[in-house]
């Protein structure tokens, strides 16, 4: 299920970021296809899709790290020149390079003086990703999550408006993806607004409020996540004249589709007809019913469903 704690509500009069239609290419290949979308503020926003499908080219433009070829971007409704508005970002694209011998708030120190902060924020980041109580311990002792979550710290420092990452939890074990997993929805509830980009499904669906999906640097679908990867309202059913049964239920207007599963029908429905009304619908054209069982599509079949190779789709 998607982490309700993680959803808060988010200032519709502010667009964080909005992009429109930004391509880019590369020699033959069209890396990103007129993609739009809207950042709002408040939301954790996914940006889902497989490996390749142009998540991080998209954050590489509108960090300025790569030119686009076509298309716009802008942050904070345009209120500030693009090199100003940047200072409102934190970024983790990729892990830091930390002094292995220096510990957590000497990293920290480093990273302020290069980014001409102060050192005022260092504890407060610090207890943010749970690493205060290492906070002298050398950084070469640290174990990937650890380094993770210490450059989500670095993030942090100029207390950013919006934080942009990049797989936060590529490599990590079980363990070190739930801690980072609550560490980013804690950030989120204190009123962040957060751009992940991920090709894990479960990441996204945990984490996000809200989320795009791409593929081949075009957007398939974007919007609330439980619009978006909305599980279907699945019944399998079953009865001694299923044929009849059949022709009976294609005859309700919230039945979407009936086909054949073995001895059953798996018939698709609308999300709001419960299983009880379509038995009871059943019984008054002097029908009964044998199997009724209610089965919801997962979110991973739904999502492989959009993502599914263009020569297999119709």
């Amino acid at each position: 299920m998607i982490a309700i704690s993680a959803k808060i509500q988010y200032n519709s009069a502010m667009t964080v970021l909005e992009i429109t239609q930004l391509s880019k290419r590369y020699g033959k290949l069209q890396a990103l296809q007129e993609l739009s979308l809207q950042v709002r503020q408040g939301n954790i926003y996914g940006l889902l899709g497989p490996n390749g499908s142009g998540k991080t080219t998209t954050l590489g433009i509108i960090l300025g790290v790569i030119r686009a070829s076509g298309g716009s971007y802008r942050w904070f409704d345009g209120q500030q020149p693009e090199h100003l508005a940047r200072r409102r970002v934190g970024v983790l694209l990729e892990t830091p390079n930390f002094y292995p011998y220096l510990s957590a708030v000497k990293n920290l120190e480093v990273v302020a003086a290069i980014k001409g902060l102060g050192r005022e924020r260092i504890q407060t980041v610090l207890e943010q990703v749970n690493l205060w109580e290492r906070r002298d311990t050398p950084f070469r002792t640290y174990s990937l999550g650890m380094r993770q979550r210490l450059a989500v710290a670095a993030a942090l420092l100029s207390d950013p408006d919006i934080l942009v990452l990049d797989e936060p939890t590529n490599g990590l074990d079980p363990q070190g993806i739930a801690d980072m997993r609550q560490i980013i929805q804690a950030i989120g509830a204190s009123g962040k607004t957060i751009l992940l980009a991920s090709h894990i499904l479960d990441e996204v669906e945990k984490i996000c409020t809200q989320v795009a999906v791409i593929k081949r640097g075009k957007l398939l679908a974007a919007g609330d996540i439980e619009d978006v990867l909305r599980a279907e309202n699945r019944l399998l059913i079953g009865a001694s004249d299923l044929a009849a049964v059949q022709r009976c239920l294609e005859q309700h207007p919230q039945v979407q589709r009936i086909q054949p599963q073995g001895a059953l029908l798996e018939v698709i429905v609308d999300e709001n007809l419960a299983s009880e009304a379509l038995n009871r619908f059943v019984f008054e054209q002097g029908l009964s019913l044998s199997h009724l069982q209610q089965q919801r599509k997962g979110l991973e079949a739904t999502f492989l469903e959009l993502t599914a190779d263009d020569e297999h789709t119709a």
